[in-house]
């Protein structure tokens, strides 16, 4: 591929996850604005947006990228964040990083989504894309849901149901394989010191290269359509239920597990932090009340 082409597929592939990121913002909003007032108050939120720099271990620019956030009635606390670095990684990072090891350059674009809701009714979510370029170019992302009632944490649950067959249509629409996909993703979001899932799973995939960057790059496109359309499907269908006392507490406890994955087991965590990213936005994944009892 020569430089041209390389430099055509980032402008892309990075245009395409602000599209994203501006169409979930959106219609997150709009069920901001639906959620019922007797449940969730009379005043809708609206995303924030923060834009952010960084340099690279050198001290070099690096790039950057756009924190949107919301703290409204409805959602806790919602994070839509898009950035775009480059640079080169620390002596210390580059062995984890395929194609890295040749070349310390590398340059990488995607979206990252999590939501936090006040109604424990209502599933977490997390969510993202990206397309990373070293010495080799590839796609990765996913999306996983944790729903935070031990009532709604099973495989029959309607949420559950939907979700994984949202997910499995994205994957059957571009002959990827749902079942290594998902048993990736299982695998991935795990808690091995409490030896549990931290949700309910959905799909995971990195490294994605598979020749046809048109195909690979349509298919996480459909990844992120599929998440864009099941999710506020998901919301809408629970934010009008009422819930308890017990059921916020079971909720702020769930959460303390979310928070044990990323600070312990999180990659993407990790890759942020130790390629000089933004702080707020990396730990913007964190939930805003938590409880370990």
């Amino acid at each position: 591929m020569d430089a041209g082409q390389l430099e055509g597929r980032k402008t892309r592939a990075r245009a395409w996850f602000e599209s994203l990121r501006d169409d979930i913002c959106a219609a997150l909003e709009a069920l901001e604005d639906a959620a019922p007032p007797a449940l969730h108050g009379a005043t809708a939120g609206r995303f924030v947006r923060t834009p952010w720099t960084r340099t690279d271990h050198t001290g070099a620019a690096g790039g950057g990228g756009t924190m949107a956030q919301m703290k409204g009635r409805l959602f806790e606390k919602v994070g839509v964040h898009v950035s775009t670095v480059f640079g080169e990684f620390a002596p210390e990072f580059r062995k984890d990083i395929p194609g890295a090891d040749a070349d310390p350059r590398f340059w990488a674009s995607g979206i990252s989504l999590i939501a936090h809701l006040h109604n424990p009714n209502v599933p977490a979510v997390h969510m993202n894309t990206r397309f990373v370029v070293t010495t080799k170019a590839w796609f990765g992302g996913g999306a996983d849901l944790t729903p935070v009632l031990d009532r709604r944490r099973n495989q029959d649950d309607p949420d559950t149901l939907a979700f994984h067959a949202a997910m499995r249509a994205a994957c059957d629409a571009h002959a990827a394989p749902y079942p290594k996909y998902k048993q990736w993703c299982d695998d991935y979001f795990y808690l091995k010191h409490r030896a549990e899932m931290r949700g309910i799973g959905g799909i995971f995939y990195d490294y994605l290269d598979g020749g046809d960057w048109e195909a690979d790059f349509a298919f996480t496109q459909e990844v992120g359509g599929a998440f864009r359309a099941i999710y506020p499907e998901l919301v809408r269908r629970n934010f009008g239920a009422p819930w308890t006392a017990a059921d916020r507490e079971e909720q702020l406890i769930r959460r303390g597990r979310y928070v044990e994955f990323n600070l312990l087991y999180d990659r993407g965590t990790i890759f942020g932090l130790k390629t000089g990213g933004n702080v707020e936005s990396i730990l913007s994944s964190l939930p805003p009340v938590v409880k370990w009892p």
